[in-house]
């Protein structure tokens, strides 16, 4: 994780109050009332300059217009429901989601340079430490794909959506354990119906073994840290862009991803797969579609999280849970019960909720300045 600076270290807060006109020589053995007044002062001056310096306030995530979130915001939904309609349709031909990541991921790289390239993408000069802060960072956005999968084989999907749910409390965890940031109780409440409606809307057979429990935890986890993550980089000490973090780290996912699909025997069988003839010109078509939307998802998702926030990217996570339940019912005829319904409303209330009250924490913030 990024390193944020939240104290200038040189900063060093001194006091001293005398003034040389006041000094005045003194005979041997006497003690004059201007000395003693010099004297008292200077021991002042020295109490105030041992003072330690005020705790560093917690940091405040990016701030923007609500309008300007509210675009990002959208943009964001419409953009990872198309995907996610995308990849539906894409691994039910072709089952390698590893290839599918590199796919993403390579788009996105290639996207990147391109703008780059026309110049459009400015880089900052980073030093070796912040270089690895990025190298880092590559790792836990590949981890943290790959405990999915691995969790989501080892427990049922009601079971996954409903721990996935929680991101939300996991990334107000950290941030409250490394940031020392806190929220007010109707945010904490808020919370409530966001977990609750996704428990129900995606009720279903609940089954998971130790192993998978643990997996799913730790990748809730990683999730929120990644969230998290990718703000600091954005608005903290180092301040880049969301294109010149997508351009370093894009490239470097990409090896990863190829290198786990070469260990888990992807590549094999999409090379046998290919030499049988298993896809079609469609098909293609159907990738290249899929890596165009995924480009410009990464673009939006990064710059939302930037604008609106890390937590406010896990309430919208759990928003589009139960939203991908709707699409299914009007596109796919999937069929739910009454609680699943329910459950849906009870979501998305939670995040009209929610919303109304990071807005009145806004107004409050904005009305009290001077």
């Amino acid at each position: 994780m990024a390193t944020t600076k939240l104290l200038d270290d040189n900063a060093s807060p001194t006091a001293s109050f005398i003034d040389e006109k006041d000094y005045k020589p003194r005979d041997s053995g006497e003690t004059t009332s201007t000395e003693s007044t010099d004297s008292l002062r200077k021991d002042y001056g020295d109490l105030e300059a041992q003072k330690q310096p005020a705790p560093p306030a917690p940091p405040v995530e990016h701030q923007v217009s609500f309008k300007s979130k509210l675009l990002f915001l959208g943009a964001y939904f419409i953009l990872n429901l198309a995907l996610t309609l995308s990849n539906k349709a894409v691994l039910g031909k072709a089952r390698f989601p590893w290839l599918l990541t590199t796919l993403h991921t390579g788009a996105t790289s290639i996207g990147c340079f391109v703008l780059f390239g026309f110049g459009s993408l400015k880089l900052t000069h980073l030093t070796s430490r912040e270089n690895l802060t990025l190298v880092a960072f590559s790792f836990l956005f590949t981890i943290n794909i790959a405990i999915s999968n691995v969790s989501l084989a080892a427990v049922s999907v009601p079971f996954h959506q409903i721990m996935r749910s929680t991101c939300p409390i996991a990334t107000i965890f950290i941030y409250r354990v490394v940031y020392a940031r806190t929220y007010s109780n109707a945010t904490y409440l808020s919370m409530i119906p966001l977990i609750l409606g996704v428990a129900l809307a995606t009720a279903g057979d609940y089954y998971c073994t130790l192993s998978g429990f643990t997996l799913t935890v730790l990748g809730v986890l990683l999730s929120a840290i990644k969230t998290v993550a990718t703000n600091r980089l954005m608005t903290g000490s180092l301040a880049l862009s969301a294109m010149e973090v997508l351009l370093r780290m894009s490239p470097l996912a990409t090896i990863q991803c190829v290198l786990y699909a070469f260990l888990t025997g992807e590549v094999d069988r999409f090379r046998s797969a290919y030499a049988s003839g298993e896809f079609s010109n469609s098909f293609g078509t159907a990738l290249l579609a899929n890596a165009v939307i995924a480009f410009a998802l990464n673009v939006t998702s990064f710059q939302t999280n930037k604008v609106a926030g890390a937590l406010t990217m896990t309430v919208c996570g759990n928003v589009k849970q139960v939203l991908t339940i709707g699409l299914g019912i009007v596109l796919f005829n999937v069929k739910v019960g009454w609680l699943n319904a329910l459950g849906t409303v009870v979501t998305i209330a939670g995040a009209i909720w929610y919303s109304k009250v990071e807005l009145d924490a806004k107004r409050s913030r904005v009305g009290s300045k001077p």
